[in-house]
């Protein structure tokens, strides 16, 4: 098989690695035989050059971003085109980003019960939590999705916050989630592993409100591991973005 390469962003947080090496373990369980390997673009260990310098022949790069952002356009294929200047005999498959994706949204949905919030519970604000970005079209597209929870899910409302580089933040959004009739406050979280932003995010969450209900990030999630796949099988299918070699 075509090795899989999943590159995330990379973090000074030893939790941030650890879960995405959990989950590429995931996917290796989904497709036993399949290559597939971690890199990271910056801050963590090994780095996306070094783990296709190692490499002959074509490959699969599998970027694990939720926003076709900055990162996506810019960091990942850069990293790739020096690869490959540096080794002509390989040739470099990049996929879509993981997000938006229902298989996303059901992972953010399936942490937020667990963490112990409730459908039809109209009580309940919930604020969608992510990195933010200086792209606004990936910051509307948490939106998007803040807003079709807040009509499907039967809580007082539901609206996205984000960490740093957008608006709101978390104390305006759930000050808006307050005037909507919400008594308590939950936080999705639109994160793939632990790390700074996540912890900037929960901290001021529960600064506000020490009863918060607070969700992990999607982590080793059965749906992101099988959306990896799909982003692998596409580019095999010959859909990818970009292909460099």
């Amino acid at each position: 098989m075509i090795p899989l390469i999943a590159v995330a962003h990379g973090s000074r947080d030893p939790r941030s690695a650890a879960t995405i090496t959990s989950l590429v373990g995931v996917v290796r369980a989904m497709r036993p035989g399949l290559d597939a390997r971690v890199s990271f673009m910056d801050l963590s260990a090994p780095r996306l050059g070094d783990v296709l310098t190692g490499l002959r022949g074509p490959v699969v790069v599998v970027p694990l971003l939720l926003g076709r952002a900055y990162h996506a356009k810019v960091d990942v294929p850069a990293l790739v085109h020096e690869a490959c200047q540096r080794n002509p005999r390989l040739s470099v498959s990049v996929t879509d980003v993981l997000g938006p994706s229902p298989r996303l949204e059901s992972a953010a949905l399936r942490r937020l019960t667990a963490a112990g919030a409730a459908f039809g519970d109209p009580s309940l604000g919930v604020i969608l939590a992510g990195a933010g970005s200086s792209d606004a079209r990936a910051n509307a597209r948490v939106a998007a999705i803040a807003q079709r929870w807040a009509v499907q899910s039967g809580w007082a409302g539901a609206i996205e916050a984000f960490a740093a580089s957008a608006t709101p933040d978390v104390p305006t959004a759930a000050a808006a989630l307050r005037a909507r009739g919400a008594s308590r406050i939950a936080v999705a979280s639109w994160f793939l592993a632990p790390g700074l932003l996540p912890d900037r995010v929960y901290d001021a969450a529960l600064k506000m409100d020490p009863d918060a209900v607070i969700a992990d990030p999607l982590g080793a999630d059965p749906d992101v591991a099988e959306l990896i796949l799909h982003r692998y099988d596409e580019a095999l299918q010959g859909t990818t973005l970009e292909q460099t070699g």
